[in-house]
């Protein structure tokens, strides 16, 4: 009697447990599981599966086939077929607009030369109404910078139609005469503040090039993109990440007009991706309602606004990341400085005690000084904020004996490992022999405990995030050059530079409970890859693709032979 008491005991227990298994806490049932896959978890506890399920948008349960197809024998099932699952990569810091403005306009990436750029405009130009702007993108500012082109050939082919061409990285645009005269811009123009125009060292003409803060003198006389023209540019956009594999998007430089854009794509059920959103800090009356509203944490995960964005310097290639001491080959110069300090300080002050944290833009070592004694103050006076998780951004070239006082102060470092494979051919030449062990100094700063995220800075870099991997590993270009990496010692190992993508990510953005990893209660972004990222070498990274792209649960993205 005893023995078929406690018979009928386990049986009601285990009816309980199956029924409770089936289903999430909140009692939604598995809408699908995902069986017979290599699934890589991110989750230490966990760290490979071969099944998952998934409902309402977050993952269930991970496990064995079995033991899913057990627990719900109801839900949709998608062999995986031995492929590799992995998280949703966080792309932490990239450009949506400027990626989307990249397909609608001249893309100049890649073009070797200014003859290249040259023939490109002239073919355009033949199919540009007169008096309309041409507007490309993508010729590198940094490679070209020992010798930037005058615009004599640029004038010539296009004498009616103005012509501006934006640097690859943003900080520098090389125009026509057309555009200089519609600008205003004469040999007694005068440098802006933080910007310079480039001028013939004999004659005083303005060359055609203009840097940083001085791109601004032509760039407001182009007409704007309409409210329906960014919105589309920011879908183009969205939708080359999810073909990368990225699923949430920290926007690293959003404006009224931006923002405005990404919400009426929420509002119509157009947003494919999740966006966090870094304010720009120019954009002083977007930022000044923010700070009145607080931070916006959307339940749904799609458009959060957490985060102010601010420039201390401008860029290396351009010679305007601020250093301590002059550049090493143009020793009349020590950059700019965008944003001083006691600037900073009240910008991070007012941040943290509205609910905000900080993304500061700092390149040269005296800019990333700056963000350091900045953040310290403000973390020390706004002693209330417990968890600020202020952000660097880039920390490209840093003082040795700097690297390991940011740790301690819970600051979190963002930094483009293709920064460094596009920037070795001439870094050294740039910052010297004595400051370059102190740049791309992955390695060091991780050695340090610090809060680690890697990202691309798109488009100024490819968004391919397997890229941004291979770089990170191995300090070498695509067809493995130098051998044995450059400064290698600063190389990173496949599973810190996985964490650096998914859950040091999330981390950055204050996610680190609802992304980054494939474990129960997390949403359901994931992507099916082409091989096993954990054993295939760090060259065979470069071929490595994303098959599908799955956004709570639901497809989003195939790749087809076209793409």
């Amino acid at each position: 009697m005893i023995r078929i008491i406690w018979a009928i005991l386990l049986l009601f227990l285990l009816m309980i447990y199956l029924g409770s298994c089936s289903k999430h806490d909140n009692g939604a049932p598995a809408e699908k599981i995902f069986i017979n896959g290599h699934i890589v978890t991110m989750d230490e506890k966990n760290p490979e599966v071969e099944a998952m399920a998934v409902g309402k948008g977050k993952i269930l349960l991970c496990g064995t086939t079995a033991k899913l197809k057990q627990t719900f024998p109801d839900a949709q099932v998608f062999d995986l077929k031995r492929t590799t699952v992995m998280p949703g990569i966080i792309e932490s810091h990239g450009h949506l607009l400027s990626l989307g403005q990249s397909f609608l306009e001249l893309n100049l990436e890649g073009v070797k030369n200014p003859d290249q750029a040259v023939e490109m405009v002239r073919q355009h130009t033949a199919e540009t109404p007169a008096g309309e702007w041409i507007i490309g993108w993508g010729w590198d500012e940094g490679a070209w910078a020992k010798k930037y082109p005058d615009n004599k050939a640029l004038s010539d082919i296009s004498p009616h139609h103005p012509v501006c061409l934006k640097g690859l990285h943003g900080f520098a645009c090389w125009v026509n005469d057309k555009a200089l005269e519609i600008a205003g811009i004469t040999a007694n123009t005068p440098n802006p503040p933080n910007g310079e125009i480039l001028k013939d060292k004999k004659t005083g003409r303005p060359s055609g090039i203009l840097t940083n803060k001085a791109q601004d003198l032509v760039f407001k006389h182009i007409p704007p993109l309409s409210h329906s023209q960014v919105e589309r540019a920011l879908e183009l956009a969205i939708d080359e990440c999810l073909a990368n594999g990225l699923t949430t998007i920290h926007e690293a430089r959003t404006t009224s007009r931006m923002l405005r854009a990404l919400r009426s794509l929420k509002e119509k059920k157009k947003l494919k991706a999740r966006i966090y959103v870094m304010l720009d800090v120019i954009d002083k009356e977007l930022v000044d309602i923010a700070f009145k509203k607080g931070p916006e944490i959307d339940p749904a995960h799609m458009l959060t606004i957490r985060c102010i964005k601010v420039f201390v310097d401008g860029a290396l290639g351009s010679r305007g990341a601020a250093l301590i001491e002059p550049y090493s080959d143009a020793p009349d110069t020590k950059g700019v400085i965008v944003t001083p300090e006691e600037e900073l300080y009240a910008i991070t002050v007012q941040s943290l005690k509205s609910g905000f944290h900080v993304a500061t833009h700092a390149i040269g070592d005296l800019a990333n000084r700056i963000t350091l004694n900045t953040y310290r103050r403000a973390i020390k006076n706004v002693p209330e904020v417990k968890d600020h998780r202020l952000r660097l951004e880039h920390a490209q070239v840093v003082v040795l004996e700097d690297i390991p006082k940011f740790a301690p102060l819970g600051i979190v470092l963002s930094m483009q490992p293709p920064h460094c494979t596009s920037d070795m051919p001439w870094a050294e030449t740039r910052v010297g022999a004595h400051r370059i062990k102190g740049a791309y100094a992955w390695r060091s700063f991780l050695n340090t405990s610090i809060h680690l995220t890697l990202n691309s800075d798109f488009p100024g870099e490819t968004l391919n995030p397997f890229y941004g991997m291979y770089a990170a590993e191995t300090r070498q270009t695509p067809d493995g050059k130098p051998g044995g990496g450059w400064y290698s010692q600063q190389c990173l190992k496949r599973k810190e530079v996985l964490k650096a993508y998914t859950i040091e990510a999330a981390y950055s953005g204050f996610e680190e409970r609802t992304k980054g990893k494939i474990k129960p209660g997390m949403l359901a972004d994931f992507i099916i890859l082409s091989d096993n990222i954990l054993t295939i070498s760090s060259k065979v990274l470069l071929d490595l693709r994303v098959e599908k792209t799955y956004m709570n649960g639901n497809l989003v993205y195939t790749r087809t032979e076209k793409n």
